[in-house]
């Protein structure tokens, strides 16, 4: 693993695969460090001739943390009247933080991956910058339309609910909330969960910074208009019963985005078991190939 200089701030990434590859850069969800990218799914990437790259976000990870308490409530009503946000920093910024890093890494261009809260900040680096990303890959993610039915309570509530001290309560909690999020999860999958936080915990555990992240996308308005713009290979990937983003976002999504793939998961939640990873995988480089 290495750091780099992006965007104004510091940025921790690991590279996977040869450099001569295609250049993927993967971007993580709310509070997820760039181990959750987890290393037999990248493994996989590389394998089919990508050079993958994973990163921690600000405000995770060994990246650069950030200070302040957002009024979440607040927040949402100054988006709904329509008001400037007083967010920390927005997910433009984020997208930002991505260009830099692949500025810092001397890459013109790049396939862009985001899951979750990352797909949304892989469009906002399609809209802003959008001869710097070969195709874009949506998963499980949004293109904050207001008129998009909402996350179910039980699955809303595990982004909110209050930081937990030690490492077992930390292990716990994040097996909760998959189980939760992720509906039909084998032994092997819940017990990669589990070493997953536990990995998580050790390097890095900073809950603090998912506030703000979660600040950003509450301040996000709709990108629905901007992503029509577009013209780039894109690909959605979403799960039929995701209880967090639910499945209408992906639609959503794919229809915004003109001329691309849908992608949908059967019986799959807001989580990529091993399972799914052959046809995940499959999809993301067919894309990436004709792309290229």
């Amino acid at each position: 693993m290495a750091r780099a200089h992006a965007n104004g701030i510091e940025l921790e990434y690991e590279a996977i695969g040869l450099p001569a590859g295609r250049p993927l850069l993967l971007i993580m969800g709310l509070g997820g460090q760039l181990l959750h990218w987890e290393e037999g799914f990248v493994a996989r990437l590389a394998a089919e001739g990508h050079y993958a790259i994973r990163f921690d976000n600000r405000d995770t990870g060994l990246s650069t943390r950030f200070t302040g308490t957002p009024d979440l409530p607040a927040l949402m009503a100054a988006r709904l009247a329509g008001q400037p946000s007083s967010a920390p920093y927005t997910l433009g910024d984020m997208a930002d933080d991505a260009l830099g890093l692949l500025d810092a890494l001397g890459i013109p261009a790049a396939h862009v991956v985001g899951i979750s809260m990352g797909g949304m900040i892989a469009q906002e680096l399609a809209i802003r910058h959008p001869a710097r990303v070969k195709s874009l890959t949506s998963i499980m993610s949004t293109t904050g339309n207001p008129e998009l039915p909402g996350a179910k309570p039980e699955a809303a509530a595990r982004l909110v609910r209050p930081p937990v001290s030690t490492r077992e309560e930390l292990i716990e909690a994040t097996t909760e909330t998959f189980r939760i999020l992720a509906g039909n999860m084998t032994d092997a999958d819940l017990a990669s969960v589990r070493a997953t936080a536990t990995r998580a915990y050790d390097r890095a555990y900073f809950p603090e910074g998912q506030a703000r992240q979660l600040a950003a996308i509450v301040s996000a308005g709709s990108r629905v208009d901007a992503l029509g713009q577009l013209t780039l290979p894109s690909l959605v990937v979403h799960g039929l019963e995701d209880p967090l983003i639910p499945v209408e976002a992906g639609i959503d999504t794919q229809s915004a985005l003109r001329g691309s793939e849908l992608l949908l998961l059967e019986g799959i939640g807001h989580y990529m078991p091993r399972s799914t990873w052959p046809e995940i995988v499959g999809a993301i480089s067919k894309l990436t190939r004709s792309a290229d």
